[in-house]
This record gives structure tokens, C-alpha cells and sequence, in this order.
């Protein structure tokens, strides 16, 4: 098995969002697609590689966001098959609701930054749940449940490796900081706590988060992760009890956010890179809507 990282370019930010191509001994096959507007790039990243789109016969999405499975359903319209939580499968045969609340959040700029988001022919979704394994390319892809990003994520296992999509964070090459990804509305701190404690029992050799690249030093990873979704939670919530409105959080939060990253060494190159893989307004609503929910939760 090799696995390629494909360097989706987004928004001409190298290193933000990456599909990858997984060579097995019977053929290739991809994990994620990435938005509809880098399909162009993407093709152009298989050829590099000697593979062409009609060797692809199974797409495989970690969760439905448009970073991650926005160009599914283009895939799915060329007859691969497409392989996804199975809370989500229905979304990308009718992404109406996603898109709709999708543009609620990026307004006029739902095309530059997602194209144009295809539906998916319901014959070619293939709905799995958690341990559903999949032979592809002559190769065995299990199925892992890991909520807390979104309630419709799977990391996907081959043999030693891991599939990450958000679920391990966000990481850029070279750079030693662990970004959290919290956005609305489905953000859960405790069941992404019990996701890292069930991804470090996978024990894996290498991960490959969409956003960016392989890790070989997992166990610190995850663990950092751990402690930077509790000081965002903790952080936030603190604000909020001190009555600061969302606009004064969302200044803040970029502030406080951005220091951390001066600590851990980055310039403002390798923060933009992560800005743009991870925009911190989205976290900020993420987190407010959780503590929302939360205090609703045991009020009732």
C-alpha cells in the first residue's frame, strides 16, 4: 500500500485541505474529495500520479462537510462509489439542507470558496455504520465512529494507518500546534473526548488528518488535542459568564488564539494557513452553541 497526499491548493493556500490516493495491490482509491471548487486540482494531482478518474471506483468521505465531500457527489455522477457515515449519506444525495445552512454562514461567497456542490445518485451512497469494513483496492477500510466534530464522522483504518479527517485536529507541516475545529451546530466536547481516548486505543503507526499530511507521533498529537479543546471550552465559557457579547468573543478568541500560535513558533504564513483550514469565528459558535446546549441540558 502507498498513500499519496494530494495538495488541494484551496483558495491558492498550499497545505489547508489534502485528499488522499491510496494505491492497494488491485487499484487506487481515494479518502475525501475536497470542495467542488478544487476538483480541477485534484484531477490534475491524480495525473501527476498516473491515475486517471476513471481508475477511481471508491470515494471514500470521513464527514459531509463541504471542505471534506463537497465534490462526493461529481464523484458519484462518474459511477464511484461513495462510502460515508450513514447519518450523512442522505445529505449528499440531497445537500440542500448542507448548502442552506451553509450559506447562512459564507453568504456571497458560497461559490468561491464550495463551486458548485452536485448532488449525489442515491445508488452509488453507500451508507456504513460503525466496524463496517470495506474491501477496496484489494485493501480492508474499517469503519470507526468518532463523534464529536460532527456527529456524522468515521475515521477510516487500513491496516496501520488512520483517516483522520477533523477528528484528530487540525496540524500543518512542520509546525508542533494542535488547532481545534469546533464549529456548529454539532460540536461535543465529551463525545470528542471519548473519540481521543477510542483513537488512541487504535494504537495507530501514522495518521493522516485532511488538514494536513501524515504524523507519525500520534499519542502527544491526540493528546495535545485533548488539552486545547479543554482550554478553548473552559476559555470561552469564562467569557461568557462575564456577559461579553459574540462580536467581543470573536475578537478575543482570534487574539487568544493567534498568541497561542505565536508561542508555538509559527509565523503569519503558517497562521494563515491555518485560518484558512480552520476559520476561528467558526469555533467561537461551535463552543457558544455547546454551552448552550449544555446549560439547557441540565436545567431541564
Amino acid at each position: 500500500m502507498t498513500v499519496h497526499t494530494l495538495d488541494l491548493d484551496f483558495q491558492n493556500v498550499s497545505r489547508s485541505i489534502a485528499a488522499y490516493l491510496v494505491q492497494g495491490p488491485d487499484g487506487p482509491f481515494l479518502v475525501e474529495t475536497g470542495p467542488a471548487s478544487t476538483i480541477v486540482r485534484l484531477l490534475e494531482r491524480l495525473r501527476e500520479n498516473g491515475v486517471d478518474p476513471d481508475d477511481i471506483g471508491d470515494v471514500f468521505v470521513t464527514h459531509i462537510h463541504l471542505d471534506h465531500a463537497g465534490a462526493a457527489g461529481w464523484w458519484a455522477r462518474r459511477g464511484a462509489r461513495i462510502h460515508v457515515h450513514a447519518r450523512g449519506a442522505e445529505h449528499l444525495v440531497d445537500p440542500s439542507r448542507l448548502l442552506s445552512s451553509a450559506s447562512r454562514i459564507y453568504g456571497d461567497r458560497m461559490d468561491e470558496l464550495w463551486g458548485d456542490t452536485l448532488p449525489a445518485p442515491e445508488e452509488n451512497v453507500n451508507p456504513i455504520e460503525d466496524g463496517a469494513v470495506v474491501t477496496a483496492g484489494g485493501l480492508e477500510v474499517r469503519a470507526i465512529d468518532t463523534p464529536g466534530h460532527a456527529k456524522h464522522h468515521h475515521v477510516f483504518r487500513v491496516g496501520d494507518i488512520g483517516f483522520t479527517g477533523d477528528a484528530a485536529g487540525i496540524h500543518v507541516p512542520e509546525s508542533p500546534l494542535v488547532d481545534l475545529p469546533a464549529p456548529p451546530p454539532e460540536f461535543d466536547r465529551e463525545a470528542w473526548m471519548t473519540t481521543i481516548d477510542r483513537l488512541e486505543a487504535e494504537r495507530f503507526a501514522r495518521i493522516y488528518p485532511t488538514h494536513f499530511g501524515p504524523l507519525d507521533d500520534v499519542g502527544p498529537r491526540l493528546e495535545q488535542l485533548r488539552i486545547a479543546m479543554n482550554e478553548a471550552v473552559e476559555t470561552m465559557e469564562g467569557w461568557r459568564n462575564e456577559g461579553l457579547d459574540r462580536d467581543t468573543m470573536m475578537k478575543r478568541y482570534l487574539e487568544w488564539n493567534r498568541e497561542r500560535a505565536k508561542e508555538a513558533g509559527l509565523d503569519w504564513k503558517m497562521i494563515h494557513r491555518y485560518e484558512t483550514a480552520n476559520p476561528p469565528y467558526m469555533s467561537v459558535d461551535g463552543i457558544l452553541r455547546y454551552l448552550r446546549k449544555r446549560e439547557e441540558r441540565t436545567n431541564a
